[in-house]
């Protein structure tokens, strides 16, 4: 049977992905480029914002005219809204994110015991092909949240934080290492709270991957700020652990944040980031925004305005805040106008912008490993190589033959809009 995999969201959802894939293929069963011609195709939904769950019932919508006969529809979109996602063409089997760890076992209506892959040898973790195809695993480790920001959905849809055990999360790992994967990508919901129900720390699990595993590039998603300190940035003296740390900030008012009920004010985070800055030589610090909150006068936004100036980060996401039914916000007064979010939302990323530019022009001339992660041809000009270096400056070069998951030292010589233009040197 051929199946089709797709997802929306957040990189945690392309880690179940990735893990339904090779299920799904320890199974017996094809892993389709695209959904013609697929028997059935599986769509992790996301549901972090209104667009995010629009966009989840745009996809199921294109899957059922594409000629798609039978979809599960799984994630937190559809374990949010069950009903409507059953509703919905074609849709065969609505699976909540409380059984998604045994979606492929459900779907193919067998023993959860006869589609693991690791009970002889390990299955090679082979890249999804078509548009996931990617040089990087995302690796889950942990799903799940125990915080209560009143702005998230997600803890309503992913449950109470849990740790996958160590042991697992390193038997994960070894299948993509056969498989030629250049670089690992840990990820989870509130990733930093790793090992918090083990009596373990996120730390404990980073050391153990970098001692008992050959990954050439290890790499961190998003981490709550309140979960680290200094000593957690001392692991940067592996040079395989890549120095990007993407901390959302959400908000640079105090009194925004309570209103959030974040863990954290802008006092603690400069002071963490000023300690990254100075134990992680390179380090890229991003950051995740959002415009609009319940309540934020002008003279907050200016405080965050002004916050996110000083942090010179070097990029991130701005969200427009969306109500979303469920969540602390949405019962907040003081709802900001729609086109005043707008507004917001545009100079926040203006700002945003601008230091990226900036971080990116402190690397001119310099030398960088580059993992190359895209590939077009030239003609006869050769190849054009798309990758990203360890602290996640996106860089393009041309190369005499393609060069797909591979490693080059790559000179960075421009700056332009999508990121930086290199020579390799070989």
């Amino acid at each position: 049977m051929k199946i089709f995999l797709d997802t929306i969201g957040c990189r945690l959802n392309q880690a179940e992905i990735e893990s339904m894939a090779l299920q799904f293929r320890a199974a017996g069963h094809e892993i389709a480029a695209s959904a013609e011609g697929a028997d059935l195709a599986v769509v992790n939904t996301c549901a972090v914002t209104t667009d995010a769950a629009a966009d989840s019932r745009r996809k199921i919508r294109h899957l059922a005219n594409t000629g798609v006969e039978e979809i599960v529809a799984t994630g937190c979109w559809t374990t949010l809204q069950p009903e409507q996602a059953a509703a919905l063409p074609h849709v065969r089997r609505v699976i909540p994110n409380s059984h998604k760890d045994t979606l492929v076992a459900e779907t193919l209506e067998l023993p959860p015991s006869t589609i693991q892959p690791f009970d002889l040898e390990p299955i090679v973790r082979a890249p999804l092909p078509g548009l996931h195809h990617r040089t990087r695993a995302f690796i889950k480790v942990q799903d799940g949240c125990d915080n209560h920001c009143t702005f998230c959905i997600t803890t309503v849809a992913r449950g109470e934080s849990r740790s996958r055990p160590l042991a697992e999360v390193l038997r994960d790992i070894q299948p993509a290492l056969l498989g030629g994967t250049k670089e690992i990508v840990l990820t989870g919901v509130h990733l930093g709270s790793w090992g918090q129900d083990l009596g373990f720390h996120l730390r404990d699990l980073v050391a153990a991957i970098l001692h008992e595993t050959d990954v050439p590039r290890l790499r961190l998603s998003s981490l709550e700020p309140w979960d680290l300190d200094e000593e957690f940035f001392s692991l940067w003296a592996d040079p395989r652990l890549q120095p990007h740390l993407h901390l959302p900030l959400q908000s640079g008012c105090d009194s925004t944040l309570r209103r959030m009920a974040r863990k954290t004010n802008t006092t603690s985070f400069r002071e963490l980031v000023a300690a990254a800055r100075r134990l992680i030589p390179d380090v890229a610090v991003t950051t995740d925004l959002i415009a609009g909150f319940p309540g934020e006068t002008a003279d907050e936004f200016a405080a965050t305005l002004d916050f996110v100036r000083e942090m010179e980060f070097a990029g991130g996401h701005v969200f427009t805040y969306s109500p979303r039914p469920g969540t602390g916000a949405a019962r907040l007064g003081g709802q900001v106008r729609p086109e005043v979010r707008k507004e917001r939302n545009h100079i926040l990323r203006t700002v945003l912008n601008e230091a990226e530019t900036s971080f990116r022009q402190r690397f001119l001339g310099r030398t960088l490993p580059v993992l190359w992660e895209s590939v077009s041809e030239l003609g006869e000009w050769g190849w054009q190589m798309e990758g990203l270096t360890g602290n996640y400056l996106r860089v393009s070069a041309a190369a005499s033959s393609p060069r797909w998951n591979e490693v080059d030292a790559v000179e960075l010589t421009e700056v332009h809009a999508g990121g930086m233009k290199g020579v390799i040197h070989f």
